[in-house]
């Protein structure tokens, strides 16, 4: 885990964190000595919906502030809780003629001081409640007996019902009630790759490479189980999920899960995970869910809802909304309209649009691909060869270009954004597939193969590269189909060349690239240059070589190589270009089998 911050300490850095907060919302203002942030139009005739907690974990809670959530929050210093006069000066920041609810997660400090908080504020006449807030599951009933349940990222699922609810003109009565039956509705669990690091600290916890920890807290807490090795993707999903649905579980069956009953999915990112990966976690989740639990949400929150700083870890919740309407005075599609109710706070960032017209089944949403028509060949404008010589020469190029992989991978890295090698790979394997699958050398077509080869680049291989050779393998089929009648006049050669030269010149209208400028170019150029100029294949290979090892020398003018810095001396050797070079391994493959 990464020791490396913009600010080397915590000092000034989170009244500095919640001024950046207020700057993106205009109604809001900042308390900054008692770091409250609270809306400046909060109505009177609503309930004030009031919470906070530690820094370290946002957008909570400043970030929830705003219409249809939260009037206040009041925020302590990073995974400390706020001071009972910090909360009494949120509560006085947004004065209610129903009164004040203060919403809390389920740790000891918050509990003390916003207790203390509403104590006062009821001595002084105004009608206040606290509704204490836990979800996690992981600890159990028997090692929570004492302290119940901790608070996770449900807690965000809380608030954004109950701040709906109040903008609707509920009691503190009603909305106490809708709060604890609604809370009582999630089971949580969240899991860790590492620990986070906190700015200034030298010393924090850390996982080895192989493991992973499981019912971790979002204060750095050690997770109430160590899995050593760690298990896959799909293996944690499995367990997360039966840890917080599994009935049959006398620690950790908090809510009961009746067929048909709608639910809602939280999935929070602690910071460190990237929107890639959350993005395949989520799917997972969803695909296990339908098959093992027969469940569909018919609501769908992910991003980072509560942090952990820059943990790269996350929580999953999940809601059931019938049996919270079932326990309280509104129904289920009330509960989902309070969820589809927009605000202006962080909450939009993971809200989706998820209502109209109507919410749609995963199976509607994701579609099929398109059916493949398979494209004839013309035996007239075709070239055909050995198939078991096609069919070995397809085999060696792939193979060398796979076996290249790793260190295109590390040359693209230092000088690139690291895609070459892979997307190479990907091209070649998808070939090789092709000879099983498709039999696309069987009959010795030299056409089919360019062909399929068009289909993967456009299908499967992105990147400049992709690009680039999309055009080169269209344009040298394209060429060699129209200039078929060389190949019985001069003979194959000549029109390998003749073919080469035209696909060059097509590519050379999509990019300026030329021999020197540290491309894939410095390849394909003199490779077709010497063919053109009735060189044998094995020499016009030996000028392919000869290009890519050139590149070595060459200082990048395309591409995002340009925006490496090379360092001051112009005479050390580089890298290879990937892409060359990737290029030049293919067609010695194809040379070794000849």
């Amino acid at each position: 885990m990464s020791k490396r911050h913009l600010f080397p300490s915590l000092d000034g850095l989170v009244p500095k964190a919640l001024r950046g907060i207020v700057a993106s919302n205009a109604r809001l203002n900042l308390d900054e000595a008692n770091k409250v942030v609270y809306d400046s139009e909060a109505p009177r005739s609503n309930v004030s919906i009031v919470s906070g907690g530690g820094s370290g974990h946002e957008p909570a809670w400043a970030g929830y502030v705003g219409t249809n959530l939260l009037a206040a929050a009041v925020m302590g210093d990073v995974f400390a809780s706020p001071s009972t006069k910090q909360i009494l000066a949120a509560v006085e920041s947004v004065p209610s003629d129903k009164g004040t609810l203060l919403v809390i997660t389920n740790y000891t400090g918050d509990c003390l001081h916003f207790g203390l908080a509403a104590e006062k504020t009821k001595a002084k006449g105004n009608p206040c409640k606290m509704l204490i807030c836990g979800d996690d599951v992981s600890i159990g009933k028997k090692g929570g007996s004492l302290v119940g349940r901790r608070g996770l990222a449900g807690q965000i699922g809380v608030l954004k019902v109950l701040g709906a609810a109040a903008a609707q003109g509920a009691t503190l009565d009603e909305l106490y009630d809708f709060g604890s039956a609604f809370a009582n509705s999630i089971v949580s669990i969240s899991a860790t790759l590492d620990h986070c690091h906190v700015p200034g600290r030298t010393e924090h916890g850390a996982l080895a490479e192989d493991e992973l920890e499981l019912g971790t807290g979002p204060h750095n807490e050690p997770g109430y189980w160590k899995l050593s090795p760690a298990p896959s993707a799909e293996g944690l999903v499995q367990q997360i999920l039966k840890y917080c649905l599994d009935e049959t579980d006398p620690e950790r069956s908090y809510v009961k899960f009746n067929p048909g009953d709608e639910t809602v999915l939280l999935v929070s990112n602690f910071g460190g995970i990237s929107n890639l990966e959350l993005g395949g976690l989520v799917d997972e989740i969803l695909q296990q869910l339908l098959k093992d639990w027969n469940m569909e949400p018919v609501r769908v929150y992910s991003g980072c809802l509560e942090t952990s700083l820059n943990a790269p870890a996350f929580s999953v919740s999940i809601i059931n909304i019938t049996a919270a309407a079932a326990n309280s005075t509104y129904t289920v599609d009330q509960i989902k309209g309070f969820f589809d109710t927009r605000t202006d706070t962080a909450w939009e960032a993971v809200a989706g649009y998820q209502s109209y017209p109507r919410r749609r089944k995963r199976s509607e949403q994701v579609v099929p691909p398109p059916k493949e028509i398979r494209r004839t060949v013309d035996d007239s404008t075709d070239l055909k060869i050995d198939p078991a010589l096609l069919e070995s020469m397809i085999k060696s190029a792939c193979n060398a270009v796979s076996a290249a992989e790793p260190d295109l991978t590390k040359w693209d890295t230092v000088m690139g954004d690291g895609d070459c090698g892979l997307t190479l790979q990907t091209g070649a394997n998808a070939l090789l597939d092709a000879l099983t699958t498709k039999q696309v050398a069987a009959n010795g077509s030299v056409v089919e193969v360019l062909n399929e080869l068009e289909d993967i680049v456009e299908g499967k291989m992105g990147g400049t590269l992709g690009g680039i050779l999309g055009i080169f393998f269209v344009a040298l089929r394209t060429a060699l189909q129209e200039n078929i009648g060389l190949a019985k006049e001069v003979g194959v050669p000549a029109l390998w060349g003749k073919a080469l030269s035209k696909a060059i010149s097509h590519l050379r209208q999509y990019t300026s690239a030329k021999v020197g400028d540290r491309t894939v170019m410095d390849t394909l150029i003199p490779f077709a240059m010497a063919m053109e100029e009735g060189k044998s294949f094995e020499q016009s290979v030996a000028a392919a070589v000869k290009g890519s090892e050139g590149t070595k020398k060459l200082k990048p003018k395309l591409g995002r190589a340009t925006y490496v810095g090379v360092g001051a001396d112009n005479n050390k050797e580089l890298p290879p270009d990937p892409g060359a070079w990737g290029a030049m391994v293919g067609l010695q493959g194809l040379l070794s089998a000849v």
